[in-house]
């Protein structure tokens, strides 16, 4: 941030009482759509996140809903963090943002902390994951203003014909398993399990969790995706890119700690889950097929980017998807035989 943006975001945060004093900053992640940073003034710690700068469309990037999401789910007990203050307009960044307060606790990709590395602290931590999902879906959408939140009817449908239209403006290259599958999603969809807030991109790597042990859920991050719709796609989205010992690597496993002993599997957490909901598991292949098509989709995009030169810091991810994205079909496609 220049001074003429510190100055700004410095007035913006005196007029909502967020801290005195001068304002240093730093980024957190590595999230290459929506970022987030770490602001610091005297004693108050804050977190800020913002959308990427135009020209992408900001109905991809829609921090106000991100935020209100947050702000409906925190009365019913949901683990987020609570938001402080929101700018609708581009007048201090450029581009809208929310300010919420700090949490101190870890978030487990490639490894743990040591207090939470041992076999009973992975279990733990596995079951945390699970049992934040439940606590999620079980929260009840069919009052205001939960209700107005969005659509939930048709929202499978939604899914598959938004993203085969994303493929057709995002890549330059010709993949037809992407249609194969689009035609097969189509074809074989299930009907709704449910009507619930689905997460979108709920992983362990979107999960802050407590520090010491006992493992327990401090928040679920990463809003973005947000909607009313099937719970499943939730869970089929978990299952397909969570990382066990029989997992074949794809670019979604994002947290490759999760193959070691102790943390339980893929076939483990949907059986929590559905222990705990009563769900039928029955379709949950569909969903898990629909997550990786949908995952070689967006990474498409990612990488198409990546050739055009609108990522030219990223040296590692966007240039693995090359072969990254085949590799998601191929995955999908295995599903879809064994399906």
């Amino acid at each position: 941030m220049d001074t003429v943006v510190i100055g700004r975001l410095t007035n913006f945060l005196d007029s909502r009482g967020l801290g005195t004093g001068p304002l240093t900053w730093e980024r957190v992640g590595e999230g290459q759509s929506n970022i987030t940073y770490r602001l610091a003034r005297g004693d108050t710690t804050l977190v800020l996140r913002r959308g990427p700068q135009p020209p992408f469309p900001s109905s991809t990037h829609d921090m106000m809903r991100e935020a209100r999401i947050q702000q409906l789910l925190r009365p019913h007990g949901v683990p987020v963090p609570e938001v402080l203050a929101v700018c609708p307009d581009d007048d201090v960044l450029g581009v809208p943002f929310y300010v919420m307060e700090w949490l101190d606790g870890c978030v487990i990709t490639g490894s743990a902390p040591a207090a939470l590395d041992t076999e009973p602290q992975r279990r733990a931590t596995s079951l945390a994951l699970v049992h934040a999902l439940v606590q999620l879906h079980a929260v009840d959408v069919t009052r205001e203003p939960l209700a107005s939140f969005g659509k939930a009817a048709g929202y499978l449908e939604r899914q598959v014909r938004r993203f085969a239209g994303l493929w057709e403006v995002s890549s330059v290259r010709h993949l037809p398993e992407v249609a194969r599958l689009a035609t097969w999603l189509t074809g074989n969809l299930p009907p709704a399990s449910a009507v619930s807030v689905v997460h979108g991109d709920f992983r362990l790597g979107n999960l802050m969790l407590r520090r010491q042990p006992p493992a327990a859920t401090l928040a679920i991050l990463d809003w973005e995706m947000a909607a009313l719709g099937d719970p499943l796609a939730d869970l089929g989205y978990l299952t397909a890119t969570y990382t066990d010992r029989t997992s074949l690597a794809t670019p979604l496993h994002l947290s490759p700690v999760t193959a070691r002993i102790g943390y339980l599997s893929s076939a483990e957490l949907a059986s929590e889950y559905a222990e705990r909901t009563g769900a039928d598991l029955r379709a949950l292949p569909w969903y898990e097929i629909l997550a990786l098509w949908k995952a070689a989709v967006f990474c498409e995009a990612i990488y198409t980017r990546w050739i055009k030169g609108e990522r030219p810091n990223d040296q590692t991810f966007a240039p693995s998807l090359e072969v990254g994205v085949p590799t998601l079909l191929a995955a999908a496609g295995a599903a879809r035989e064994r399906a």
